[in-house]
Parts: C-alpha cells; sequence; structure tokens
C-alpha cells in the first residue's frame, strides 16, 4: 500500500516544474541546458521536502529521466497515489471553529476532492463573508471576513498567481488593554479558492496571513 508523504501544495511544485521541463524540451535544443534545467527540476522538488526516504527521494528525482508527455502524464498520474489529504473534518467541527454563526452555511463536504485541498474555503453570498479552515499540527484553524469582488486583475496572496482578486478584510481580536477595540487586516486573495488550491505552491503565506489576525 502507497504510503502518502505529497501535501497538495508540493505536488503543485511537482506539476509545475513538469510543466517547465515539458516546455524546456519543446523548445530548446542544446544539450547542456536541457541537462542543467532536469537538474534544477528535480532538486526544486526535493527542496519542497523537508524529509524524505531514499526511496520517495528516487520516485520524485524521475523526472530529470522524462522525454515524452506520456512520460510526464504517467508520472504524475503515479504521484496521486502517494498525495497526503486534507485531515478528515466533519460538519460538527467545522461549526464549533465559528460558533457565533448559527446559521453558517457549509459546503457539501462529499463533493470534494480533498486530495487537492490546502485549505478549506467558501463563501457566503448573501453575508459577503468568506471562510477558511486551515489544518495546523493536528488542528484545525477557522477565520472568517468579509469579501470584496474588485474585478480587476492581480496576484493573490496565497498562490501568488496572477488571476482576478477580491479583497479579503478579518477583523482581529481586540487587546486586552481596549478590549472594545478591534482593527481589521486585509490582503487580495483569489476570487475562486478552488483554482488557487490548485496552485498554491507555498503556505507560508497563508499560514502568516491566519496567525497575524489571530494574534
Amino acid at each position: 500500500m502507497s504510503t502518502p508523504f505529497i501535501r497538495n501544495h508540493q505536488y503543485n511544485i511537482i506539476k509545475k516544474q513538469a510543466e517547465f521541463l515539458q516546455n524546456t524540451l519543446r523548445t530548446v535544443a542544446d544539450r547542456s541546458v536541457l541537462e542543467t534545467v532536469r537538474y534544477r527540476a528535480a532538486a526544486s522538488i526535493i527542496e519542497a521536502f523537508p524529509y524524505l526516504t531514499g526511496d520517495q527521494q528516487q520516485m520524485l528525482e524521475q523526472i530529470s529521466t522524462f522525454e515524452t508527455t506520456y512520460d510526464f502524464q504517467k508520472y504524475l498520474s503515479t504521484l496521486e497515489a502517494y498525495l497526503e489529504p486534507y485531515p478528515p473534518i466533519t460538519l460538527k467541527q467545522i461549526q464549533k471553529l465559528f460558533p457565533k454563526n448559527k446559521k453558517l452555511k457549509v459546503p457539501d463536504l462529499r463533493s470534494i476532492d480533498f486530495r487537492y485541498l490546502t485549505y478549506l474555503s467558501w463563501e457566503d453570498i448573501a453575508t459577503n463573508k468568506l471562510f477558511i479552515v486551515y489544518p495546523f499540527e493536528g488542528q484545525f484553524i477557522g477565520i472568517e471576513g468579509r469579501i470584496t469582488p474588485t474585478h480587476k486583475k492581480g496576484y493573490c496572496l496565497f498562490c501568488n498567481r496572477h488571476q482576478e482578486l477580491a479583497f479579503f478584510t478579518v477583523r482581529t481580536k481586540p487587546s486586552s488593554a481596549s478590549p472594545d477595540h478591534f482593527s481589521a487586516i486585509g490582503q487580495y486573495v483569489c476570487k475562486e479558492s478552488q483554482g488557487c488550491n490548485q496552485c498554491i505552491t507555498d503556505t507560508g503565506a497563508l499560514e502568516k496571513f491566519i496567525f497575524t489576525v489571530l494574534k
């Protein structure tokens, strides 16, 4: 049985390197350049993993040996068996993260492919609110805020791709010195979270934003 060890954002890195390497193979004839790109693609993938067994590293480094589109597609398909899915979560667990929202609308969890999630997110159109649930060190963290479409393209804080953005504003906790005083932190994020999850290659910006608003 395959032991999962690849998280969604790491799989996105592998996909990105596979695409870059395929494009290079189509457009570059210089063998020395190709060998450099092959080496760099494999190295970039390995760097995304803090720990790998010898077999796992060998499996990932196979990307440097491929020539055809079929090779790359088969490689990515094979790695899907090793995807570490988003941790199991129930409706009750989500509701506990947002106790003040008595009429919380949650997406149908059965319709979600959790293998390709870094964070769970949904928008409540009626209230113009965005909800994010993120797994961190064995626990789930939930944040909510107001979401405002910008109708403009730019770079998303979470996945750093150029896409149509929305402005996500989260009200922070009041300070102990001034319990009645709230402030807000806002950032531009993808309007469509599914595409964001398919492109995110680093959880650093997402985690920094979450922990900043929870301070």
